[in-house]
């Protein structure tokens, strides 16, 4: 009895061990056909070629922060009481020509007592002159003594002094009568008038604004690798996202300002360092057109700068960079499996961007539905403008 229950035993383990083994090796097989179906398993992505291209390089900036050259004070040179104003707030005026007129009370009075006080000086040094003749001939004659004819010669000269003295006092009244003209210091447009009519004024006090606008000027921060493909003189159109131009100084708007003349053109009249100092970044001083008088010295939101002339380089769809930095893409390798690698781009005009290093022509990238990709998936590609991969 005991020799049959020792065989059932045996065969019981036997048959667990058996069972055991088979689980093991079904379940290593199942494995091995789950990852077999995954490697063959492929991912069906947009792609394109990496190819020379020609592109005109665009900047977008979140501001432009124009400014004038031509923008400055009218200041009173003296003191008195403004009477006119002659170039009203929006008036177009010429260097030199008068926007205010200023009346001082006293300097009339001033002037009349200057005029008088020469007149007494001419009376006086005719008397002294006259003296001063008679004694040099008296001299001659040994008719006076010396000294006589010093204290002659002395009260002649001392009479043309105080003449001289009358006449500086005159020219300078007369100067700052003259100067009861506020003029204007250059050439455009009165913008603000910071006093009126009736206004009690210093020396030296700012009474009006003065610009001209035709020409603003804004500055950029701009690396020096995509300076490279910056020159003076070149040429950008500049884009606003926001054509309603508000004004902060009420400048008039020139005739015929539709159409084409919203088109805004800014070139480069000034890169600081220059290109024969190294640099990693430089600031780009930017002259533009102002001409239809849309734009003011102010700050302007959401602007780009498209470049006018197109330059050929080596590109890739900008929906191929999987990073904000624009530094890592998905290659399609030969064998069809991805590899993510890093580049170093340039610029870009919103559709195409340069690729300096890491690409080769002809590469293909990945340009769609680069979410949860990894190194080694094998994938088939619709390549851009025909093909796949």
């Amino acid at each position: 009895m005991r020799k049959y229950f020792m065989i059932g035993l045996g065969f019981v383990l036997a048959l667990s061990l058996t069972i055991m083994l088979y689980g093991a090796w079904l379940n290593d097989r199942g494995e091995f056909q789950i990852a077999r179906r995954m490697s063959e398993q492929r991912m069906e992505l947009q792609g394109a070629k990496a190819s020379v291209r020609s592109i005109r390089p665009n900047i977008k900036l979140k501001a432009v922060n124009f400014f004038s050259k031509d923008m400055t004070d009218a200041v009173a040179l003296t003191e008195g009481r403004i009477v006119e104003c002659v170039a009203p707030r929006g008036s177009h005026v010429k260097k030199g020509d008068t926007i205010f007129i200023i009346h001082n009370e006293e300097l009339p009075l001033k002037i009349k007592q200057a005029e008088s006080n020469i007149l007494s000086a001419r009376a006086q040094k005719h008397s002294k002159e006259n003296q001063y003749k008679r004694f040099l001939l008296l001299k001659e004659k040994d008719a006076v003594s010396a000294q006589q004819f010093d204290d002659a010669e002395a009260a002649y000269h001392a009479a043309e002094g105080q003449l001289e003295v009358a006449e500086a006092q005159l020219g300078n009244l007369r100067l700052q009568e003259e100067r009861q003209k506020v003029i204007a210091p250059l050439d455009g447009q009165v913008l603000m008038l910071y006093r009126q009519q009736g206004a009690y004024v210093r020396g030296g006090m700012a009474l009006a604004l003065v610009g001209d606008f035709r020409k603003l000027y804004f500055s950029t921060a701009v690396n020096d690798m995509l300076a490279q493909h910056l020159s003076l003189g070149q040429e950008v159109d500049m884009l606003f996202s926001n054509t309603h131009f508000k004004k902060v100084y009420d400048g008039n708007f020139a005739a015929g300002n539709l159409g084409e003349k919203q088109t805004f053109i800014a070139s480069i009249a000034e890169i600081r360092p220059p290109f024969s100092e190294p640099a990693v970044m430089r600031n780009v001083i930017w002259q533009t057109d102002n001409g239809a008088g849309l734009l003011e010295p102010q700050t302007y939101g959401g602007v780009s700068l498209q470049a006018r002339k197109a330059y050929e380089t080596l590109t890739v769809p900008m929906t191929a960079m999987i990073d904000s930095g624009n530094d890592d893409v998905f290659v399609v390798k030969s064998d069809n499996t991805l590899e993510k690698r890093a580049v170093k781009t340039g610029t870009n005009d919103g559709t195409y961007i340069e690729i300096l290093e890491g690409l080769s022509e002809g590469e293909v990238v990945i340009t769609s539905g680069a979410e949860g990709l990894k190194n080694g998936m094998r994938v088939t590609v619709s390549v851009q403008g025909g093909g796949a991969k």
